[in-house]
């Protein structure tokens, strides 16, 4: 039903919002029977992006990963820039987002929707990491191309590394293939590993610090194997599910570098003084 309602295929966008929240719900064996138990599963305590978190009592709250900058803010204001181009200067667009609309725009602004929409489920899961994680998003990098395609969706660091982080979602299958994701809608010439290499590349150098894991998050559906670790110009490089994304980020990997106190502290200083975001 993902792929059915996906709006880079043409699917009605409140309706894919409806399918990941049913996903949330009951999308593993435990969180179905908890859900038919009728306590609140994780999914239902966890914050949407779509709706405001429930209110907690002080006593329950979890201190949350520290995050700066605007998860999928460019990638959905550069579709809201091309949406308006395509339906013509001066004509009315009363809700950009409408399903009819989205569903018949040309597949380069849908993509855009639907990489702001898996940036933002990204950013959701990095802030539950907890207050040892630091979190940036929509990084500005010196990487060739316009600003919305050369960005680093989001850095990651926390006692299990410092990660760079791409959310994509090209609305159709893709596999690894000597370290490179490939697949029909991935086009002629793209190399989505190598381009996040260089990003990464470019936010190193200024900050003066170095990169553990380079990690591209696809949907659960978007790929049979869960998670597939190969090396990228000397780096861990990492395409993951969605869903075990939580998993890489706390040192699920194997052989997992570990950041200690000091080193923690001397890397998020360079990062913050240094960060530029779009």
């Amino acid at each position: 039903m993902l792929r059915e309602t996906h709006p880079d295929t043409g699917g009605d966008a409140a309706r894919f919002h409806a399918v990941q929240h049913a996903w949330e719900l009951v999308g593993t064996p435990e969180d179905r029977a908890v859900y038919d138990s009728g306590r609140p599963t994780r999914g239902e305590q966890a914050r949407a992006t779509w709706a405001p978190a429930p209110p907690r009592r002080p006593s329950e709250s979890r201190p949350q990963a520290r995050t700066y900058g605007h998860p999928g803010g460019l990638s959905r204001e550069h579709y809201l820039e091309l949406m308006r181009e395509w339906v013509g200067r001066g004509a009315a667009l009363p809700d950009p987002y409408d399903p009819a609309l989205v569903r018949s725009a040309p597949r380069d602004i849908r993509h855009l929707l639907a990489n702001a929409l898996a940036e933002e489920a990204t950013a959701t899961q990095a802030a539950s990491l907890g207050i040892a994680y630091t979190v940036w998003h929509d990084v500005a990098t010196d990487a060739p191309g316009d600003p919305w395609a050369s960005k680093l969706d989001h850095v990651v660091l926390g006692p299990s590394g410092l990660f760079a982080v791409q959310s994509e979602d090209w609305g159709a299958p893709v596999r690894v293939k000597r370290n490179e994701i490939v697949g029909e809608a991935i086009a002629p010439g793209e190399r989505p590993m190598h381009s996040l290499s260089l990003r990464a590349k470019s936010v190193a150098r200024a900050a003066r610090v170095k990169f553990t894991t380079l990690v591209v998050v696809v949907p659960d559906d978007a790929i049979d194997e869960a998670l597939t670790v190969g090396r990228m110009r000397g780096l861990t490089s990492v395409v993951v599910q969605r869903s075990r994304l939580p998993g890489v980020l706390r040192g699920d990997l194997a052989d997992a570098p570990l950041l200690g106190g000091t080193e923690l502290f001397e890397v998020r200083t360079r990062l913050q003084a240094s960060i530029r975001f779009t």
